[in-house]
């Protein structure tokens, strides 16, 4: 839908993004979408170029950008900057790697507590929750140790 230029009000902005009007509110004070003038004795309006900068951020929020990396797309979207863009983003798909690789990790150790548990016969204290007071093992090799999480030093 186009709207005419700066026809919206805050309220119509933030149903035309279909983000809230506290966001719009807070993505100015980050700087990351302008305040328009308010006319003397008047309210701000808003535009297309305003929708189409709180799709970039909530876009670039779904791919895991965090606000201040958005800032620094933004910085860059005038479209002489694709080496520096391509940088920041490829900073950005390591990190959802090693997340990635962290969330495998996590997904062997609580399956194997979860086995732990199914596998418990009698009216004992629960396996999974004795692990959890025992803390995982930050170790570098599982070592049998189906409580060890390889080569990870946080669980997050």
């Amino acid at each position: 839908m186009s709207y005419n230029a700066n026809s919206l009000t805050i309220g119509g902005l933030a149903r035309a993004a279909k983000v809230h009007i506290e966001t719009i509110r807070y993505y100015q004070r980050r700087g990351l979408l302008p305040e328009p003038q308010r006319p003397p004795g008047g309210i701000r309006r808003y535009g297309d170029a305003d929708i189409d900068r709180l799709t970039f951020v909530k876009t670039a929020q779904q791919l895991g950008f965090s606000l201040d990396e958005i800032g620094d797309l933004l910085r860059l979207e005038d479209g002489t900057h694709c080496q520096e863009a391509s940088a920041l983003a490829e900073h950005k798909l390591r990190d959802v790697r090693e997340k990635i690789d962290r969330l495998k990790k996590i997904e062997v150790v609580l399956g194997e507590m979860v086995n732990r548990c199914h596998a418990q016969q009698g009216n004992i204290n629960c396996p999974l929750i004795e692990s959890l007071h025992g803390g995982i093992k930050r170790t570098g090799a599982h070592g049998g140790d189906p409580m060890a999480i390889p080569g990870d030093q946080s669980v997050e």
